[in-house]
């Protein structure tokens, strides 16, 4: 019996929709999932109200995947037993749903110079939901023949330093560590594998993160044993997802339940949580 702390829906940049996840979790036996969407909380109430309908033997943690910045390099901070009806999160999630379509508008249009013509109408239909990533401007490149993945996409155009770049807004780990905290959730570093400068997990671990991500699809074993000495040595939580999208091209991120943890390590998460 795994948890698979780490998946997407259609509410941010996932394939399927709450729902969907859900029954697919059941139907692969999984004991629990956290649904831990980028910069928004839209998913979670239509999938508890939906396990308690259909009476479903599944736990389902309400959780987000904030993407900040620092240093110049993309930082994840996921989220754990968050109070999506906060109101100062709420609030936060607001400002920067309208910062991501500002952005997309203008990612758009510098394509739109280069000869790749995708439109905001299209894009927004990729999204499904009210938050736009450049993974739905991918999508709309790979529509229009323009790429054959999301990974050519952000190589060749959106990618940071490539032509169609736009600076992301503002958001800080420190800003996303203390809204989760706030809102009664557990701040938790997401893959530390994948950022490039490893001074950086230190400096996040010192802003006051709870856990670490140490199993992931792309993390290898020298890694994990190097997190878990770091979650060891810091009293750090011991977390692990496989940060689903569903069926897409890239295949590390389209296997529900891979990068999991299993029901002893979910029982510590859980006496923490009633511990602070």
């Amino acid at each position: 019996m795994v948890y698979d702390l780490h998946v997407h829906t259609s509410a941010s940049d996932g394939i399927l929709s709450p729902l969907e996840i859900i029954d697919l979790a059941v139907k692969l036996n999984i004991k629990g999932i956290a649904i831990t969407d980028h910069d928004t909380v839209d998913g979670l109430q239509p999938a508890l109200l939906y396990k308690k309908e259909k009476q479903l033997n599944i736990d389902i943690i309400a959780g987000i995947e904030m993407n900040t910045e620092y240093e110049e390099e993309e930082v994840h901070i996921l989220g754990y037993f968050i109070d999506f009806y906060d109101l100062r999160l709420k609030k936060r999630l607001e400002e920067i749903r309208i910062a991501r379509f500002e952005r997309a508008e203008k990612m758009i249009d510098k394509l739109k110079k280069l000869g790749l013509l995708i439109s905001l109408e299209q894009v927004q239909c990729m999204a499904k939901g009210d938050l736009i990533g450049r993974p739905h401007i991918a999508s709309a490149l790979i529509q229009n023949g323009y790429v054959f993945t999301i990974t050519e996409a952000f190589n060749r155009f959106i990618g940071k330093g490539r032509p169609a770049y736009v600076n992301r807004y503002k958001f800080m780990p420190e800003e996303a560590i203390d809204l989760i905290k706030t809102s009664g959730g557990i701040p938790v570093l997401a893959h530390p594998g994948l950022i490039s400068n490893q001074k950086t997990i230190t400096n996040i671990i010192q802003l006051g993160i709870q856990g670490i991500e140490v199993y992931y699809p792309q993390h290898n074993e020298s890694q994990i044993e190097y997190f878990l000495g770091i979650s060891r040595t810091n009293n750090l939580l011991i977390t692990g997802g496989s940060d689903y999208h569903g069926n897409t091209k890239e295949s590390f991120r389209n296997s529900l339940g891979s990068g999991f943890i299993n029901e002893e390590m979910m029982a510590k998460i859980m006496n923490y949580r009633r511990k602070t």
